[in-house]
């Protein structure tokens, strides 16, 4: 990702989540943060998916992952999460983390089919409706 695509990141933020992440939050993100890398997923010209990863040391942890409503079901967030995966690996770090809704059933399956566990729930983590995040690692 780079600053030129923070506008159509934007419009996917708009149709994936209740509460989407600002524009400065992602300049922030390319700018500022040393740790964090963001990959967009584009199919036949359309921007249809992103993923941010940050790394600390040898911990990989997995931001936001989002594919386009009307992309889903054509294992294109497979293709990205597989990419990100082998990032964070390419880079040192050994294990993988992420936060996902207790209700999102499809995205956790996904993530189990990649290995990763739950760790863990971090209550009342989503601000818009203090739904619980389960917390699942994967080493890599």
């Amino acid at each position: 990702m780079t600053e030129e695509d923070i506008d159509r990141v934007l419009q996917l933020e708009e149709a994936c989540f209740a509460t989407p992440w600002t524009r400065d939050a992602f300049e922030h993100e390319l700018q500022d943060n040393p740790y964090a890398v963001y990959y967009v997923l584009e199919f036949e010209g359309v921007l249809v998916g992103y993923c941010g990863l940050w790394v600390i040391i040898d911990e990989a942890h997995i931001t936001n992952i989002a594919i386009l409503p009307e992309y889903r079901g054509m294992k294109l967030g497979q293709a990205l999460f597989e990419v990100v995966m082998e990032k964070a690996r390419l880079v040192g770090a050994i294990q993988l983390s992420l936060e996902v809704r207790v209700s999102n059933i499809v995205a956790q399956r996904l993530y189990r089919k990649y290995g990763l566990l739950p760790g863990g729930v971090r209550k009342n983590y989503y601000t818009d409706n203090q739904e619980d995040a389960v917390v699942m690692w994967v080493k890599l």
